[in-house]
């Protein structure tokens, strides 16, 4: 799947989560997301967050490729 895939609006995120990927990104910062597995990421988001998995999924990819 392309990177492009993996990039959304912050009007898409803010649409289907009730939060903007600035909040997004803070939470994923706290949870040291970058240091974890991409499916224990998703797991936190959607378990802790009430986060659609497809969205965690998305957050998840998102953020692990803009941290390089």
């Amino acid at each position: 799947m392309n990177a492009d895939h993996w990039e959304v609006s912050d009007e898409q995120v803010v649409e289907m989560t009730g939060k903007s990927l600035a909040h997004w990104t803070e939470v994923l910062n706290l949870f040291d997301a970058e240091k974890k597995r991409s499916n224990d990421v998703v797991a936190h988001l959607k378990n802790e967050h009430q986060v659609p998995v497809s969205w965690a999924r998305t957050l998840t990819t998102g953020y692990l490729q803009r941290q390089g």
